[in-house]
């Protein structure tokens, strides 16, 4: 399958082309151009039509990426365009795109800029037409002519100077206002010992930029007018190391550097050891050599290098003035004379000046030249913040397509006999090039090793750095060599961070963490960062990449006491549950455990009202699950427990119910080792609610009925009742309605006993609705009034809402649409101050409860509301009831290809969830 945008859009297969009308053809070539990234909705609108699309828009969209599945369908291709929760997501494989397969190879050397033009087939996205279309048109003609000129500098370089001519004539003629190419084909000539075919195409390119914008040409063009008036072809030195054969990736950052403007002298390139900081300077560095006339000059400073002492800057000074000529007599035994006379023999020329290996800004400051003719690319493993002036730029770890381009290159064909396990390899490899280019050159060298086994060696972590290591160096020598650059507090919270069980964390957790203050703890992160010894991929949170954290786990493992290591761990999980705890009582109202008490003086992130514990709760997700999962099989049953209890409703809300149910099921093992029968019932009748929520009833009732025994057993009634509310929520989704009534008011009884208001405003919701199945509306109303006296009386929003939501499905049942929508409303306007995901489920009641009354238009409204925020917030349950309640309204107004949308999108969510309403779906389609 390939995809073609440098020319008309075309999708071909097996060589046959596939069709498609040309409003397809835009869009797939919109979702091409950002492949892998997820394209909203929104956003394709408006690349579509821009801002004023017509108001079938958002149809179009669905009815456009219908069609193309049923083209690349017929390629056996479908997947290829993907929905996604936010949107749709092109997913191809490498080469299969032109445009991005241009992009990688104009990045690498002569004969891949050759590849790269050759894929141009005329003008790009010469056929379709949309709003994105002229601006990324123009974008990939400047990629283009970039790519032309590299390569025309590379063949002036080689001496290539005949065919170059040829290829520079056509395109000086369509952009004769271009300096640099117009430069490139003055020289050309000129080299080729056309002197006076040179000067008159120079006078050519100043008069007609003096009559078309009354301008004369810049530096860099005069002084090519001023070496051919010489007659000046000078022979180029260069002291750049080899540069390595198989160099992948790294096109956004090379593409960067090439087109770098005139005046930008110093380039300071950071990142973590192992990242390819030397290697992508030596590349670039050959790549823009034909732009410094004067040579291309390089010194290691040595500053990570194992056995080895930084270089003193003077040193490297008198290494750098006998690269560009100057006698060992002339060179002043000072560091500030030996800067003083580098920079006057640097302003008169135009050199390239590699700086590798950089302790920081001291180091290398001296170094720097004066002027802006020449450019220094410095690279280090701290970033150099204080470098005045100083293009900033991190490498970052290799792309996935890259990585495997690297591991191919160095392994051959074997790598490409098992491409899901050379995946799996950079993956455990963490995309670093050292730890790919070692764990490739290893299975070189072992013919009888498959990647498969690779990748079962580097599964084993303990083992991990050990394995990525040769004879002379590795990563963990690399991290190492880092590492003892730190100051001792900085080791300290390298160490203590490599406890942490989660992904990342932030200032008030570290502070915690390794018992400091907020502000000093930051200070070290903060320093960390700067030496990269940790990333940043948002701001505030802090983490390692993933072999830097085996460093850090192996130097606790090693300096850490057990006693010290537990006492980090204890402050830590503290700290955690007693913010979860102050965050959940910010957003809820129920009745919830004590959390642990921290150690005086820790410091909590502010939560001054629900939308603050939101967004910390947020945040903190993924490393509150990773606590839990960690604390329950470490021996801190407690903070388990707690986290297991206080997250459910969070964790329901956001529809995350698979992980609510695994940290339950962690935390009932670690509460029935601790003997706590109280935690242990309370456990299972969180797991009751949990199966109920997910549809698994008759688990549901099962861990229920074990939670009533259990919870009785413990001496807590409250817990007890909790047990029969959730036994009668699954008893009535089996349709046992008396059963359920029952234990409805069991649970009652024993909430009233406790005084639990609460507790007893969520009965009597859940009483009067049972009363409303059970064809008794004037109880319902009853029950769902004292329901809502109570709810009013303790402020319990959640149960406001509850109650309304009940009130207008018992109208809508009796046929009082009005009434039904009232009661919507009043829910809705409860729901906004309660989270996206009730808001969601209550624009699909108002959505049906307009359906009901007739007004499909108004149920259009709500339902897309509903699916709009569902989608955004990740709610497959309400996404598909939104996409239902569309389909229901649109067969009503008899849009028929909508509905068909509308109802396979529903369909394929509400079997995913194994939902009933699938049948409704089915019946629908």
């Amino acid at each position: 399958m390939r995809f073609s945008l440098l020319g008309t859009v075309e999708v071909s297969a097996g060589g046959q082309a596939l069709g498609g009308a040309p409003r397809h053809r835009a869009m797939l070539a919109y979702l091409l151009l950002n492949a892998g990234s997820t394209v909203s909705t929104d956003r394709l609108i408006e690349a579509m039509w821009g801002p004023t699309p017509p108001e079938t828009a958002k149809a179009q969209v669905q009815a456009s990426v219908m069609a193309i599945r049923r083209m690349l369908r017929a390629a056996q291709a479908e997947n290829i365009v993907q929905t996604r929760p936010a949107g749709y997501a092109a997913v191809t494989e490498p080469g299969q795109v032109d445009v991005h397969e241009f992009r990688r190879l104009a990045a690498g050397d002569r004969d891949e800029i050759r590849q790269a033009l050759a894929l141009w087939r005329g003008q790009a996205l010469a056929d379709v037409q949309a709003d994105f279309v002229p601006a990324t048109r123009a974008l990939l003609e400047e990629q283009r002519l970039t790519a032309l000129e590299r390569l025309a500098e590379l063949e002036l370089e080689a001496g290539r100077y005949a065919v170059l001519l040829d290829e520079l004539a056509a395109e000086v003629a369509d952009h004769p206002l271009r300096e640099r190419l117009r430069g490139q084909y003055v020289l050309a000539l000129h080299r080729s010992g056309r002197q006076a075919e040179a000067l008159a195409a120079a006078r050519d390119y100043r008069t007609t930029l003096a009559e078309q914008q009354g301008l004369d040409p810049g530096r860099e063009f005069a002084a090519v007018e001023e070496a051919v008036l010489r007659d000046d072809r000078p022979s180029v030195v260069s002291f750049l190391p080899y540069d390595v054969p198989d160099f992948a990736g790294r096109e956004a950052e090379l593409e960067r550097l090439a087109m770098l403007p005139d005046g930008v002298s110093v380039v300071a390139i950071d990142g973590m050891g192992g990242i390819g900081k030397t290697t992508l300077a030596v590349h670039a560095g050959h790549l823009l050599a034909g732009r410094f006339p004067d040579g291309a000059l390089f010194v290691d400073l040595q500053a990570h290098t194992a056995g080895r002492d930084p270089v003193d800057p003077g040193d490297a000074l008198e290494i750098l003035l006998r690269q560009v000529g100057v006698p060992a007599e002339r060179i002043p035994p000072g560091t500030s004379e030996r800067a003083a006379l580098w920079r006057a023999e640097l302003s008169g020329l135009r050199a390239l000046v590699v700086v590798d290996n950089a302790a920081d800004t001291q180091h290398v400051r001296p170094l720097l030249p004066g002027g802006s003719g020449s450019m220094v690319l410095i690279t280090s493993r701290r970033r150099l913040t204080d470098l005045d002036g100083a293009y900033a730029m991190s490498v970052d770890v290799l792309s996935e397509r890259d990585a495997v381009e690297l591991f191919t290159g160095v392994v051959g064909p074997r790598a490409q006999a098992e491409p899901a396990a050379v995946v799996e390899v950079l993956r455990l490899c963490g995309f670093l090039p050292l730890a790919v280019r070692i764990a490739a050159a290893r299975l070189r060298h072992r013919p009888r090793w498959t990647v498969d086994y690779l990748a079962a060696r580097l599964r084993d972590q303990s083992r991990r750095l050990a394995e990525l290591a040769t004879a002379e160096r590795g990563v963990a020598a690399a991290f190492a060599l880092s590492y003892e650059h730190l100051s001792p507090d900085h080791r300290r919270m390298f160490r203590l961070l490599g406890l942490h069980p989660g992904q990342d964390i932030d200032a008030y957790a570290a502070a915690a963490l390794a018992d400091l203050t907020v502000t000093r703890a930051e200070s070290l992160l903060e320093d960390l960062l700067d030496a990269h010894m940790l990333i940043q991929q948002e701001p505030g949170r802090y983490t390692f990449h993933d072999l830097q954290r085996d460093h850090a786990r192996s130097a606790a493992g090693l300096q850490e006491q057990d006693d010290s290591r537990n006492a980090a761990l204890t402050r830590l999980f503290t700290f955690y549950t007693h913010v979860t705890g102050m965050a959940a009582l910010k957003r809820s109202d129920t009745a919830l455990p004590m959390p642990h008490e921290p150690a005086p003086g820790l410091e909590i992130p502010p939560l001054s009202d629900r939308a603050d514990a939101a967004a910390w709760l947020d945040a903190e997700l993924p490393v509150l699950l990773a606590v839990g999962a960690y604390a329950a099989e470490h021996g801190w049953p407690g903070h388990v427990f707690f986290l297991s209890t206080t997250l459910f409703p969070f964790l329901e809300e956001r529809g995350r119910r698979g992980a609510a149910l695994t940290l339950h099921l962690q935390a009932l093992p670690a509460v029935r080792r601790a003997g706590d029968l109280r935690s242990e019932g309370r456990t299972l009748a969180d797991l009751a609610r949990t199966h109920h929520a997910m549809g698994n009833v008759a688990q549901a009732v099962r861990y229920a009925r074990e939670a009533i025994t259990t919870c009785r057993a413990a001496g807590d009634p409250e817990g007890e009742a909790v047990g029969h509310h959730y036994l009668g929520h699954s008893l009535e989704r089996q349709g046992d309605l008396h059963d359920a009534q029952d234990h409805y008011q069991q649970a009652l009884e024993r909430f009233q006993a406790a005084d639990n208001r609460v507790g007893r405003g969520v009965l009597l919701t859940d009483l009067g609705r049972n009363y409303g199945e059970l064809g008794k509306p004037d109880l319902a109303r009853d029950y769902l009034e004292q329901a809502q006296r109570i709810n009013h009386e303790i402020g319990s929003p959640t149960g406001l809402w509850n109650t309304q939501l009940a009130l207008g499905n018992l109208h809508s049942d009796q046929g009082e649409h009005d009434a039904a929508r009232r009661a919507f409303l009043h829910a809705y306007a409860i729901s906004r101050d309660l989270g996206p995901h009730l808001q969601a489920e209550t624009l699909n009641a108002l959505g049906a409860a307009a359906h009901a009354m007739g007004d499909h238009n108004q149920a259009l409204i709500d339902h897309d509301a509903a699916l709009a925020m569902a989608t955004e917030f990740d709610d497959p349950h309400e996404a598909a009831h939104g996409h239902l309640g569309l389909a229901r309204a649109r067969h009503a107004l008899g849009h028929t290809a909508l509905v068909r949308t509308h109802a396979q999108a529903a369909l394929l969510l509400l079997e995913e969830l194994g939902h009933p309403a699938a049948d409704a779906a089915r019946a629908l389609l």
